[in-house]
């Protein structure tokens, strides 16, 4: 049977929708608030905040609050135990571990059926047919598919509802088409020692007709490194010569992709980014050249914006309609979704690159930013700082935090980065800092400014640390693998005297 025709007649015929949302979001969005508060009317939260009088989007803002996972964590727990129509109408089954930054505790977001088919799924599923329309000719459903995911261990409750990992649940659910192109086994993902789960996943795939890889880009390349350890071969593409299609997300690839590069050399190798959480799927690269994401207006999410410059948690006061968003600038993310998260703050930061139609990037998180010295510094500025410099110096970056240090003599203080790097051998440093430096002052006003003539900031310092230091310090937090990463800027301390304090007793054991 030539399921790659079959796969590609059915996939396209999603174009018809997406073209209609990416055209007409404003009116996409009026439906989607409509759908959710109309099925909501008889759960206790719809209950509780009188659904059936919101008749507009202002009485919508009136009745129902902005909220976080403190909040809503009351209603959680009642579905956790088993209660039915709680913030979602039914029985909700599903709890998603979330990773979160690597320094919280896990939370247990609510998945259910709706928001699974209708958002998770149908994100994927537009992220094909749009990849099917910019590349011609493609065979992927011929070849394997790589997801290289968290745990997919589900634990089952007493009361049979199931708590894991986002990826547990997509997987647990795939139809059968899609799960005979699924590779390694469902033996190894079910596997939770990550360590061991990779390396068995490396030997597993390597002989495997491979042309599709996903996962977060860190431990992407863990996991390419181990292949090539095993093959000996020079480069994934000679392991895997039919492998075209690179899905990424969770966290910025550029600081990466010096190492991509090298390890994916075809010229006709694509990277397609994709920006799916547990708290929903939000966007996807719909243009073959620029990898800023299509907002998903259309699936089962209702979005709000908080300009970050006034952002002030449950207290901000100015949230704003997706149609009064304005290209360039920081927002918090606000979502209200078909998985019971009412005007829930995810603690994500986006800036619109376009309006029409919507296209955005991922900036950052709402807590995670230096502002010690007035700098006002945030994710992107440090990861677009570091990856321009690691092009032009040709550094391979394993991973990196930045955070302030003080000098009390001196009374101010500056950036201190830790960065573990591939390739020391060669490497001017002080080229490469000064260039690092170039470039966050210029993305960065504010920091441009505290930085002249170092009166109000010193210059930032380096520490080149152990190339397995993160690593070692995630297994530590027991956050190995999967979607967990190392927090990027940190407007304390704690993080990184933690690292530091991990590097010494590495470095003196090595």
């Amino acid at each position: 049977m030539p399921f790659n025709t079959v796969f590609s007649h059915i996939i396209k015929k999603r174009l018809p929708r997406i073209k209609n949302y990416s055209q007409n979001p404003i009116d996409c969005q009026k439906s989607v608030l409509k759908q959710l508060l109309h099925k909501s009317l008889n759960t206790s939260f719809g209950l509780a905040h009188k659904f059936e009088d919101v008749k507009s989007y202002e009485d919508f803002i009136r009745h129902v609050p902005l909220s976080n996972y403190d909040t809503l964590h009351p209603f959680i727990k009642r579905q956790i135990k088993g209660e039915e129509n709680v913030l979602w109408p039914g029985k909700t089954s599903w709890f998603a571990k979330s990773s979160g930054t690597s320094t919280q505790t896990a939370k247990l977001l609510p998945i259910t059926v709706d928001s699974l088919y209708e958002n998770h799924y149908a994100g994927g599923k537009d992220l094909l047919a749009i990849y099917y329309e910019n590349h011609t000719n493609r065979k992927l459903y011929n070849a394997k598919h790589l997801v290289i995911g968290g745990s997919t261990q589900i634990n089952t409750l007493t009361n049979e509802n199931s708590i894991g990992d986002l990826s547990a649940f997509i997987v647990e659910n795939l139809p059968w088409w899609t799960e005979i192109r699924r590779t390694p086994k469902r033996k190894i993902a079910l596997m939770d020692n990550w360590e061991d789960k990779l390396d068995q996943m490396a030997h597993a795939t390597i002989n495997d007709n491979i042309c599709i890889v996903a996962g977060l880009p860190s431990w992407t390349l863990v996991l390419f490194q181990r292949v090539l350890d095993i093959t000996g071969k020079a480069n994934i593409h000679e392991v895997w010569p039919n492998l075209e299609l690179y899905i990424h997300g969770g966290m910025n690839i550029a600081p990466y992709q010096l190492t991509f590069d090298k390890m994916l050399p075809k010229p006709e190798m694509n990277y397609v980014q994709s920006y799916n959480s547990s708290e929903g799927y939000f966007g996807l690269q719909d243009q073959k050249h620029t990898s800023d994401m299509l907002l998903l207006t259309d699936a089962q999410i209702y979005y709000e914006f908080i300009p970050m410059d006034e952002f002030k948690e449950l207290e901000s006061t100015r949230i704003i309609h997706l149609k009064h968003v304005e290209a360039n600038k920081d927002y918090a993310i606000v979502i209200t979704t078909s998985a019971g998260l009412w005007r829930y703050i995810i603690g994500d930061t986006i800036r619109f690159t376009s309006t029409k139609p919507f296209r955005f990037e991922v900036t950052g998180r709402t807590t995670h930013f230096i502002n010690a010295f007035g700098e006002k510094t945030i994710i992107s500025h440090v990861e677009e700082a570091l990856s321009k410099a690691a092009r032009e110096n040709k550094v391979d970056i394993i991973d990196f935090t930045v955070a302030p240090y003080f000098e009390d003599k001196k009374g101010s203080g500056g950036h201190q980065w830790l960065v573990a790097i591939k390739n020391s051998k060669g490497l001017d440093t002080k080229k490469f800092e000064k260039d690092i430096e170039a470039n966050m002052q210029s993305l960065n006003g504010d920091y441009l400014g505290k930085r002249k003539q170092s009166i109000n900031m010193l210059p930032p310092k380096f520490e080149y640390v152990n190339k397995q230091l993160f690593e070692t310090w995630l297994k530590k937090k027991n956050k190995l693998g999967g979607q967990h990463k190392i927090p990027r800027v940190q407007n304390d301390r704690k993080l990184i005297e933690e690292l530091l304090e991990i590097n010494r007793d590495v470095t003196r054991i090595l």
